[in-house]
């Protein structure tokens, strides 16, 4: 009954707060599932390309960008129309959940001197929640053009860098597995 009821409200609420909530949850379900993809494909080369091959902070920047990149394409093209700033928006907030990944990952683990798991899978939902929220104020704003053109080559670096630095990746930390797990 509460689903039900919940789900009316949102195909009632404008279409852009009612492809936030979806985006949140795609990105969050599919983000948790790409986790474990590789492993379930018997490590298929092709798939390791999309999804975390190993547990390095660099992989696990994937788990976002992916499903927030297939996310946009169709948010883009359904609300392009009627709001015009949605392109820039979406491809900043891909780039800023992608990074806040890192940051937010290195900045708590320095603090505490050891990476925990619970933090870690909270530092993905901190960081799709945050990129939704700025999409979504972005969109609105419209103020402030976002350079759709610089923005679409900085998600094309990334996506170039995903599939070159899968398999050969450079010997930096982000690229490595950590090494402290705290239980």
């Amino acid at each position: 009954m509460i689903f039900s009821a919940s789900v009316a409200y949102t195909i009632r609420m404008n279409p852009l707060k009612s492809n936030i909530i979806k985006g949140i949850l795609f990105v969050s379900i599919a983000g948790t599932l790409a986790h474990f993809v590789y492993e379930w494909s018997n490590n298929n080369y092709i798939l390791g390309f999309f999804f975390p091959v190993n547990e390095s902070t660099w992989e696990h920047m994937k788990l976002f960008f992916f499903p927030m990149l297939l996310f946009s394409v169709w948010m883009n093209q359904k609300l392009k129309e009627e709001y015009p700033c949605v392109t820039g928006a979406l491809l900043a907030g891909t780039l800023l959940g992608t990074f806040l990944i890192p940051v937010l990952f290195y900045t708590y683990s320095g603090i505490l001197g050891k990476n925990v798991p619970v933090l870690d899978i909270a530092t993905f939902f901190i960081s799709v929640i945050a990129a939704f929220c700025y999409l979504y104020k972005q969109t609105l704003s419209c103020g402030q053009k976002l350079p759709v053109p610089f923005l679409k080559c900085a998600v094309l670096i990334v996506l170039l860098g995903f599939l070159l630095f899968t398999y050969h990746p450079p010997v930096l930390g982000i690229f490595q597995a950590p090494t402290n797990v705290a239980s």
